[in-house]
């Protein structure tokens, strides 16, 4: 029997200027949210976990994976009432599971979520792209944010690079790269001002990468018991980019980070959300090689390109273009549905806005042409690779 993935799209709400009805137009059968009314830390009450799946399935649509319930960051630095945000994560898995939601995707990025620092970078066809611009992220950590100690981390000659770079801002681009690092992109949770952020950051003092890691284990030592109890899939999402910034760890950004989350935590129902644009941006992740070492505990897949510059900047890419072997990364998430006997749930991530979408107010990443037509890529690949699996 051939499995095809489940295709889902991401959802942020009522509000969302995508709606469901667009969404069931896409041919996409699950849904992908999360309660982002309900503030960090709370609990996720059944009614109001039920009120979100009505709506859901009053369009014809199916909640497939919240994403995501966020981790509070006193549970990534294990200060304050940790313990009491713990046992409210644990609860609003419980609460999930009791009305049929069995997939959590979350991640423990340090204080920001995914960063990008141009949301409408135009590419040469009049399209626009979510862009990581690495001067731009090195002149605010110097410049902007002057944080203490940044200079020891760049050589005399990036600096001198990096303060041209600075000083030939305009007012607006030097308020833009403010306002995409630190407001918060679409999904996350939480966004800052600049006093708001050097504070978040002396939280941090003295967690470097392995101390972080031991929270991501303490934190999983308490949390996987409980999904094991509820039959909940817990997927973490890599790091977004996946290398350090402002001096903060990453410990989910390369194959032997996921290698030691699961060999501290073995259980099935601890894994990992797959996205392959996050992985890609690093050159020594072997995609196709990682789906096929983990794919027992793959329980959610983000597809989506990313095209790597030789000066460190990246930005979203056509689903089958880019850096990311979308083919035969596909091909091993095939693989792996056959072996396991079920079909995993897919997204595609970060579409271009474009076409129609270009005169519209969009979420960055989230338009609806731009993934409509990732999507149809990713089907084409797929329905290519079944026919063939199956000659």
């Amino acid at each position: 029997m051939a499995y095809k993935m489940e295709q889902t799209m991401r959802w942020y709400g009522p509000n969302d200027p995508v709606s469901l009805q667009d969404i069931l137009q896409s041919g996409a059968s699950g849904i992908v949210t999360a309660l982002h009314h309900i503030p960090n830390g709370e609990v996720w009450t059944i009614e109001e976990i039920q009120k979100r799946k009505d709506i859901i399935e009053k369009a014809g649509l199916t909640w497939s994976v919240v994403e995501s319930i966020p981790v509070h960051e006193l549970i990534k630095t294990r200060t304050g009432n940790f313990k009491e945000l713990i046992e409210n994560y644990k609860q609003s898995i419980r609460n999930l599971a009791s009305v049929g939601i069995h997939t959590v995707c979350y991640n423990f990025m340090p204080i920001l979520d995914w960063t990008r620092t141009d949301l409408f970078h135009t590419l040469p066809n009049g399209a626009k792209a979510l862009l990581f611009e690495k001067k731009a992220v090195q002149a605010f950590d110097l410049f902007i944010l002057k944080r203490e100690g940044a200079e020891a981390e760049y050589s005399s000659e990036e600096i001198q690079e990096i303060k041209a770079y600075y000083d030939a801002l305009s007012p607006e681009k030097h308020q833009l790269i403010i306002d995409n690092i630190l407001k918060g992109l679409p999904g996350s949770e939480i966004g800052y001002t600049l006093e708001e952020f050097k504070a978040m950051l002396e939280t941090y003092a003295g967690i470097d990468a392995p101390k972080l890691a031991e929270h991501l284990k303490l934190f999983l030592d308490e949390i996987v018991p409980v999904a094991e109890e509820n039959k909940v899939y817990l997927a973490i999402h890599p790091d977004d980019p996946p290398f350090p910034l402002f001096g903060l760890p990453r410990v989910v950004s390369v194959a032997s980070d996921a290698r030691r989350l699961i060999t501290d935590q073995p259980s099935p129902y601890n894994g990992f959300t797959f996205c392959t644009g996050s992985y890609g941006v690093r050159a020594d992740n072997d995609l196709p090689a990682m789906v096929a070492e983990f794919g027992d505990h793959i329980h959610f897949i983000h597809l989506r390109s990313t095209r790597r510059k030789e000066n460190g900047d990246f930005f979203e890419d056509n689903h089958l273009d880019g850096n990311v072997p979308m083919v035969a990364v596909i091909d091993e998430i095939l693989k792996v549905q056959e072996k396991r006997g079920k079909s995993l749930p897919m997204r595609p991530d970060h579409g271009h806005q474009m076409l129609d979408d270009l005169n519209k107010k969009t979420n960055a990443g989230y338009s609806a042409i731009g993934r409509l037509k990732g999507l149809a890529e990713i089907r084409g690949v797929e329905a290519a690779l079944l026919y063939n699996k199956s000659k």
